[in-house]
C-alpha cells in the first residue's frame, strides 16, 4: 500500500529496552510481516485495537501554526514500547500498524515560505492529497471490525478519520474533541483548522461535540457559526474550569449522551492540556489528569470508533514527555 511502512521486528529490537524480570509492552504486540491485503490480515487478526503514526505537520504550516507534530510518532513509540506488559495493559489486543511515509511532503514544505500566499496554497494542495491516504488506511481499518488509534501529526487529519470512518460503517459519524479550538474554520482550503468543517459539509460528520473551547481564542465568527447549528454543541474551559459555570462530570455525561446515539470517534488536542508542547501550546488548560479522565469516560462505550491525539511537539529537551503522556492516553483507552 502506498505510503505504509510496517512497524517491523528491526524496529521494535532497536527500540526495546529489555530489563531482567520484566516484560514490556513492545514485546507482546502484534505486527504484520507484509504489506498486501492489509484489510484481510486486519480481519483475521485476534487483536482490538490498530495503532497508526502520522507523522506529518503539514497540515499545522498551512494553518499558520507551529511545525514539529510530525516527531510525535517516533517519540510515542519510544516509550510506549517500554512500558510494562502487566494484566492491565492488555498488549496481546494491540497490533502497531506501522506509519504513513509523508517524507517527500515533509521536504517540500520546507521550500515553502508562510509568509507567501502563493506557498500556502501549495501547502493546502498537499493536504488535500494527505487526505486521501488517511482516508483510505482507516477505512481498511474500521472495515475490518479493529479500532485505529492515530498518533498525528496535525488536527487536519481528524478529516480523514473521519470520512475513512463514516465510508467504513456506511454512514455519517458523530465526533468528542477535546480541543481548545474548533477546528471548524472556513473551507479555504485544506488545513489543521477545518478538518471537522469540511468532514460536515461533505456530509461524513453528523453530530458534533466540542469539549473546553478556550473563550480567547475563538472568533466572534466562529461562534455565531456553531450556535446556528442544531448539530454541534460545545462548552467552554472558562465556563467549566474557571467560573465553574459548569460541572465537569455533567458535563461529560450531557456530551456522551449527544454522540453516543451512533457511532462516534474521540479527538484528543493536545492544545487543550496544560503546559504540553504543542502546535498552540498554552499555559492554562486541562490537567494532563483530567484529560485522561476525559478519554476513558467515552472510551468505556461501546460506539467508540477510534482515538486520534494530534498536535503534539516533542521538546528538545525532553521529547520522552510527550511520549509519555501520548502512551498513557493510548493505554487508558485500551483499558477502558
Amino acid at each position: 500500500m502506498d505510503k505504509l511502512v510496517l512497524f517491523n521486528n528491526a524496529t521494535r529490537n532497536k527500540l526495546l529496552n529489555k530489563r531482567s524480570g520484566e516484560s514490556k509492552f513492545g514485546q507482546h504486540v502484534k505486527i504484520l510481516t507484509s504489506i498486501s491485503n492489509i484489510y484481510e490480515q486486519l480481519k483475521n487478526l485476534d487483536v482490538t485495537y490498530v495503532i497508526l503514526g502520522l507523522p506529518e505537520d503539514i497540515g499545522v504550516f498551512a494553518n499558520y501554526g507551529k511545525t514539529g507534530t510530525s516527531k510525535a510518532w517516533e517519540a510515542t513509540l519510544k516509550v510506549l514500547l517500554n512500558i510494562q506488559s502487566n494484566k492491565f495493559t492488555k498488549a496481546e489486543s494491540v497490533l502497531i500498524l506501522g506509519h504513513l511515509d509523508f517524507s517527500d511532503e515533509l521536504i517540500a514544505i520546507k521550500k515553502l515560505n508562510p509568509e507567501r500566499k502563493k506557498d500556502i496554497v501549495k501547502s493546502r494542495t498537499i493536504v488535500d492529497s494527505i487526505d486521501k491516504y488517511v482516508t483510505h488506511i482507516i477505512y481498511q481499518i474500521v472495515l475490518a471490525g479493529k479500532k485505529p488509534i492515530i498518533i498525528g501529526g496535525g488536527h487536519n487529519n481528524s478529516y480523514g478519520n473521519i470520512k475513512g470512518s463514516s465510508l467504513a460503517t456506511g454512514t455519517p459519524i458523530n465526533v468528542i474533541n477535546l480541543d481548545a479550538h474548533s477546528d471548524f474554520r472556513t473551507e479555504e482550503g485544506r488545513h489543521s483548522g477545518n478538518g471537522f468543517s469540511y468532514a460536515l459539509t461533505e456530509g461524513f460528520l453528523q453530530d458534533y461535540f466540542i469539549f473546553g473551547l478556550h473563550e480567547n481564542y475563538t472568533s466572534d465568527k466562529i461562534f455565531k457559526a456553531l450556535d446556528k447549528l442544531e448539530c454541534i454543541k460545545y462548552n467552554t474551559f472558562e465556563a467549566l474550569e474557571i467560573r465553574n459555570e459548569l460541572k465537569f462530570k455533567k458535563e461529560l455525561n450531557l456530551a456522551l449522551e449527544f454522540v453516543s446515539k451512533s457511532k462516534f470517534g474521540i479527538e484528543i488536542d493536545c492544545d487543550a492540556i496544560e503546559g504540553v508542547s504543542s502546535s498552540a501550546m498554552s499555559p492554562s488548560g486541562f490537567s494532563a489528569t483530567k484529560a485522561r479522565s476525559f478519554l476513558s469516560f467515552f472510551a468505556k462505550h461501546n460506539n467508540t470508533l477510534y482515538l486520534h491525539i494530534c498536535e503534539a511537539i516533542p521538546s528538545k529537551k525532553s521529547p520522552q514527555q510527550v511520549g509519555k503522556l501520548i502512551s498513557y492516553l493510548i493505554t487508558d483507552f485500551i483499558k477502558a
